[in-house]
């Protein structure tokens, strides 16, 4: 099934330009994780999290001296979605749920005619929070080599860095991203959790998916058009598979996006994280991945003038 006709577009002709685009957000997500950084999750961080659900709106002021008088004075608190829900957090640590059965009797006696119900209940040991951390880092790192080692093989050495760099890149822009948007609206809480680590190893998946299949037509291409130059022969395997390729991230892109906007607040950050991850996927298989080959090429071109 094609939804595009034959299409013929240069785009390795405008790679260098989108080589700035990809270093501008980069950069900008950098700055955003250096300066803003980005929230842990109660997954990682330990401690005890509250989502309660008040019957009328409640200031985030009010939540706060409510917890400050059962000596939660550094709990976080903010909005979850709307202002009839509020997340509280606490990294203080008791046996079994008492922390949470503080903060629910500090909510009653503070606010007594404004009943509450707990949506979302969690308690996490600190060392707990500590070996997911570490567990996480580890599932990220080992798909990640385990990946590219796959393309290396399948195809050739460069194909398997091209790989490679596109992840990373990807990556990159989606944590920088995820930091940006972080908190600039009530409905987008994008902490760092197990879930978000999961969809962050999907994304690799996605990612490297969409790549491998371009480069199975770039080789295919190799073997039949053998005097076609690179750059020629990377376009028209790119050209080849556009409507694939906007077929299958196009679909994703659409259940991503539904789940976003209607898959409440505990999948909005896994969904986030997907949706900018299936464009930066999508667009660096082209002028990541592909784009390596193309300039590997044309640097064995340039040593090969040098020495001759």
């Amino acid at each position: 099934m094609r939804i595009l006709g034959k299409t013929n577009i240069n785009f390795m002709g405008t790679r260098k330009t989108w080589y700035v685009v990809s270093a501008g957000v980069i950069l900008l997500g950098i700055v955003s994780l250096f300066v803003k950084g980005i929230d842990l999750g109660i997954d990682f961080l330990g401690g005890t999290e509250l989502v309660v659900s008040f019957t009328n709106a409640v200031e985030i002021s009010d939540a706060r001296v409510a917890m400050a008088r059962i000596g939660f004075e550094n709990a976080e608190i903010k909005t979850f979605g709307n202002e009839e829900d509020i997340l509280i957090r606490t990294i203080e640590q008791g046996e079994g749920n008492i922390m949470a059965e503080r903060i629910r009797t500090g909510l009653k006696d503070y606010f007594p005619n404004n009943p509450f119900t707990v949506l979302k209940e969690d308690k996490i040991g600190p060392k707990i929070g500590a070996e997911l951390r570490r567990d996480a880092a580890y599932a990220v790192v080992a798909s990640l080599i385990a990946i590219c080692l796959y393309v290396a093989f399948r195809f050739k050495f460069i194909y398997g860095v091209g790989a490679l760099v596109a992840l990373f890149h990807d990556i990159l822009i989606t944590l920088g991203l995820v930091s940006i948007f972080n908190g600039l609206t009530p409905q987008l809480n994008l902490e760092l959790s197990q879930n978000m680590v999961a969809a962050f190893l999907a994304l690799v998946g996605l990612s490297v998916n969409d790549t491998v299949v371009i480069f199975d037509r770039i080789r295919e291409n190799q073997k039949i058009f053998r005097s076609m130059g690179l750059v020629e022969l990377v376009n028209k395997s790119l050209n080849e598979m556009l409507s694939r390729t906007i077929i299958t991230s196009g679909t994703i892109f659409v259940v991503l996006a539904v789940l976003f906007m209607f898959g409440g607040e505990v999948n909005r950050g896994f969904a986030f994280t997907l949706v900018v991850g299936i464009i930066t996927g999508t667009y660096s298989s082209i002028y990541v991945a592909s784009a390596s080959l193309v300039e590997w090429s044309e640097r064995g071109k340039r040593s090969t003038k040098r020495i001759g």
